[in-house]
């Protein structure tokens, strides 16, 4: 039974592994609808179709990790092999091997949250990069507005010795 298409639990689903944001075999076999196994048969029998950079199968230290992010202590039954990670490409391929209509809804709507995801990144980029160049501004203002409050307190403090008086003294 697959789960239902819904952008946000797509992107709860997405996570950063080797520096790549991947999807988990099981939980694109969900999407699909398909079983996990069947799904994982489909992508060996077109192996050639996905390279290194569009899937991977997980270390044990990853996995581990991974269900401590994920929050989980048993991924839902035994599995002897660690479970491959689909990147966005691997995910596109994946449309040309499960080839049923509801592969390619899903697909479209995966697709369309990875892009999302690396459009919002890329506006977190741009506005980190505008906040540290307004700090440097501030930091350099906030020298200035100092040096003008030391020179107003430098006036504004009487002397230490008075003013020695002119003239005679009786």
């Amino acid at each position: 039974m697959g789960l239902p298409i819904v952008q946000g639990s797509i992107e709860r689903r997405i996570f950063l592994v080797r520096g790549c944001r991947v999807m988990l075999d099981r939980t694109l076999a969900a999407l699909y609808g398909v079983p996990t196994g069947e799904m994982n048969r489909a992508v060996k029998r077109n192996i050639e179709r996905f390279p290194a950079d569009f899937m991977f199968r997980l270390t044990a230290t990853e996995w581990e990790d991974l269900k401590c992010q994920i929050g989980i202590s048993r991924w839902g039954g035994d599995r002897r092999a660690l479970p491959c990670a689909f990147t966005e490409h691997g995910v596109a391929m994946l449309s040309s091997v499960l080839k049923s209509p509801k592969a390619i809804e899903v697909n479209i709507a995966i697709i369309r949250t990875f892009a999302r995801l690396r459009d919002t990144l890329a506006l977190h980029k741009e506005l980190a990069s505008k906040l540290e160049e307004l700090e440097h501004h501030i930091m350099a203002h906030d020298a200035e507005i100092k040096s003008i409050f030391d020179a107003i307190r430098e006036l504004t403090t009487p002397p230490k010795d008075p003013p020695r008086k002119i003239g005679f003294s009786p």
